[in-house]
């Protein structure tokens, strides 16, 4: 598109702005941030986006007279200076739910992130927010199981759940892998947890490692008198792979699996869930990938959208960073994902970075997943963070216990158990928090270890994507 919109170039404007268009309840509706190429006027940049994501071209098409044109299209409706950016605005645009196909969030991603975030006429382009209206939330299946049934079948309640992720990442055998599944989960947690780059390699198989798992996980089990998981990752190179490890997880009784959405698909994704609700199966979602496109704070994807989009698609937790570890997270941007995540209802709130109000319906929620880089300093600030409604995963923070992988579990449960029952006594974690821990460690010499061996160890960095509020 030329800057002086040569004859025979569309202009977007004539069709596709419609300032102060009252958005419909049955619109799917979209938050973008873009730059728009010098020369172009913002509505006009909105709207091309407005057209490109739904039923415009760049030139007029004789077709167009074929279908209800004011019917099918996207409505560029409104759009806002971005807070700190002279250079970057929002476009809020209407798209009417025909235009996406039922329960599919392939669909719905393929028009809003497709081809329009190569268009020229745009410097960069990020998708911000999406409101799925309820009638379209009610297509999607959603997590196969939710917190609430999650808690019955794990026999878990009142606190915040434990996990582990075993490390190394890779190269473990599988007999070696078990038997430290083994002594975290006798050490008092109660999820471990493949990594998401463990799958099928050839000094592990996923066969075996099935099997010393599932060992180690019954075992602990009949010593602790509690129930316990390990989240098997079926993900494979081909959906067939990966319905066939999931079935055989099942018959090895174990309760959950795990997969990584967004480098195996959406498709993929979305049959797994539905294989998991009909097999009674939990299932913990992975988010590998996912700061490629959206950590840039100008182009790619906000990760409240995948949240969201996940939660349709399906899964029973989803990691959701840690704000206080080793991984990208701003404080309030976070808050407002797990919000997405358990919520029926979140009501738009800019100053946590969502733009629209978003009902779930009955729809149950996901367990978000604070994993990376954590440890038992950190215990405090998680629980005021997070509360009971979440899974804290230690890694390096409990095979890192300079007495084993047992003693580094048993310090994690001791520090959330005191962590949580000093919450429920009304003192103020955050501030209280160094206080509450040492007294819990006069009483467990394992956490007593675990402070002195990581007192030092805090990752404080600048955030790279903010919110854009002043």
């Amino acid at each position: 598109m030329s800057n002086n919109y040569d004859a025979g170039v569309k202009d977007y404007r004539e069709t596709y702005w419609e300032e102060n268009y009252v958005p419909k309840d049955t619109d799917l509706l979209a938050c973008f941030k873009f730059v728009p190429q010098e020369g172009v006027p913002v509505e006009e940049a909105a709207a091309a986006v407005a057209a490109e994501s739904s039923t415009g071209t760049w030139t007029t098409v004789w077709t167009d007279l074929l279908t209800d044109l004011d019917y099918y299209k996207g409505r560029a409706y409104a759009v806002e200076p971005v807070p700190g950016d002279d250079n970057a605005w929002y476009a809020m645009i209407a798209y009417p739910l025909d235009l996406f196909e039922e329960g599919s969030i392939v669909n719905v991603l393929t028009s809003l992130v497709g081809n329009v975030f190569g268009f020229k006429a745009i410097r960069s382009l990020r998708l911000e927010d999406i409101r799925f209206p309820l009638a379209y939330v009610m297509t999607c299946g959603g997590p196969p199981n939710g917190m609430r049934v999650e808690r019955d079948v794990m026999e878990k309640y009142g606190r915040a759940m434990l996990g582990c992720t075993i490390k190394p990442k890779l190269g473990l055998s599988a007999k070696n892998y078990g038997r430290a599944v083994y002594e975290c989960l006798r050490g008092g947690l109660d999820f471990t947890k493949d990594d998401e780059n463990v799958n099928s390699q050839p000094f592990m198989r996923w066969r075996q490692r099935f099997d010393f798992v599932a060992e180690a996980v019954h075992q602990a089990e009949h010593e602790t008198g509690e129930r316990k998981g390990h989240y098997l990752n079926v993900t494979a190179g081909t959906v067939e792979e990966m319905y066939k490890r999931a079935e055989y997880a099942k018959s090895l009784d174990m309760r959950i699996i795990m997969h990584d959405f967004f480098t195996a698909g959406f498709t993929a994704n979305t049959s797994l869930a539905n294989w998991c609700r009909d097999n009674g199966m939990l299932l913990h979602i992975h988010r590998a990938m996912h700061a490629v496109v959206d950590r840039n704070p100008n182009h790619g994807i906000h990760f409240r959208v995948l949240a969201k989009c996940l939660r349709l698609s399906g899964g029973d937790h989803l990691h959701s960073g840690t704000v206080v570890g080793k991984l990208e997270g701003d404080r309030e941007a976070t808050l407002g994902w797990i919000d997405i995540m358990r919520d029926h209802f979140i009501k738009e709130d800019r100053s946590r970075g969502i733009f629209f109000d978003q009902d779930f319906g009955h729809m149950p929620g996901m367990f978000p997943v604070a994993s990376g880089g954590i440890h038992v300093w950190h215990m405090p600030a998680l629980v005021s963070i997070f509360g009971d409604d979440a899974v804290f995963q230690f890694g390096g923070g409990t095979l890192g216990h300079p007495w084993g992988n047992a003693a580094g579990a048993a310090a994690n449960r001791v520090a959330l158990e005191a962590c949580t029952l000093a919450r429920n006594q009304g003192r103020d974690l955050e501030r209280e928090g160094g206080d509450i821990l040492r007294a819990a460690a006069k009483h467990s010499p394992e956490l007593a270890a675990a402070m002195e061996t990581w007192k030092e160890i805090r990752f404080e960095f600048d955030t790279v994507d903010k919110l854009d509020v002043t």
